[in-house]
């Protein structure tokens, strides 16, 4: 009797048991996999530089609000190695700056830009940087005060390849801000740093070829009408 009572109590436990690995634990955590498909955020950079019309981000007429970005062709070649400290240079609009649809800011209007500090290239640094500011900004032959400074920049076949007119559009290519990669073209690979500071991705000196684009940040409200 007793070893029928002791087989009955091993069975019950066996039984038990298995039950127990088979039960799913409904409290326990599932795994997802990540999706693959994420989309882009919102505010990523745009792969290109603007080229058509393009309306102020506020409303006060005749003001161009703090915050607001234009795109501009550098009229001469920066280089690290070459550039010095407080260097003055010159860059045109490439598109219409609009209100109400009108041109606030035609394509073409000048900007001056200065060079305000400069690494180059060497066993220390390793590769070079440019840090570029914006101070005048011309409209209808009217100069007018700005601050900006340098938040993206981009390949364009340049004056040469476009007939020596740096025209509206002509020639635009894949981004620099960021580091490039299998772009046709591509003049070389850069990163955007904090303060506007354009820098080298190798060990080497950063070139912004004439024509090149850089898209500028305005950091104070400009009245141009």
């Amino acid at each position: 009797m007793s070893r029928l009572l002791g087989l009955a109590v091993l069975i019950g436990a066996l039984t038990t048991v298995a039950c127990g690995a088979t039960a799913r634990d409904t409290s326990a955590p599932v795994y997802t996999p990540p999706s693959t498909s994420a989309p882009a955020p919102e505010n990523a950079p745009a792969a290109t530089a603007q080229t058509s019309p393009t309306e102020v981000t506020g409303s006060q007429r005749g003001v161009i609000p703090a915050g607001q970005e234009l795109d501009v062709r550098l009229e001469t070649t920066l280089s690290s190695a070459t550039a010095a400290p407080e260097q003055r240079f010159q860059a045109t609009t490439v598109a219409d700056l609009t209100q109400d649809g009108r041109a606030l800011v035609p394509a073409g209007s000048v900007v001056r830009g200065v060079v305000a500090s400069v690494d180059k290239a060497d066993r220390i640094h390793r590769a070079g940087s440019l840090t570029l500011s914006f101070d005048r900004l011309t409209v209808n032959g009217r100069a007018h005060t700005i601050r900006g400074m340098a938040t993206q920049v981009f390949q364009s076949g340049g004056i040469t390849e476009e007939g020596g007119k740096a025209g509206v559009g002509a020639g635009v290519g894949g981004v620099i801000g960021g580091v490039l990669g299998g772009v046709k073209g591509a003049i070389l690979g850069a990163v955007i740093g904090a303060g506007g500071a354009i820098a080298a991705t190798e060990g080497k000196d950063i070139e912004l070829p004439a024509g090149s684009i850089i898209r500028i940040r305005i950091d104070s409200p400009v009245r141009v009408q």
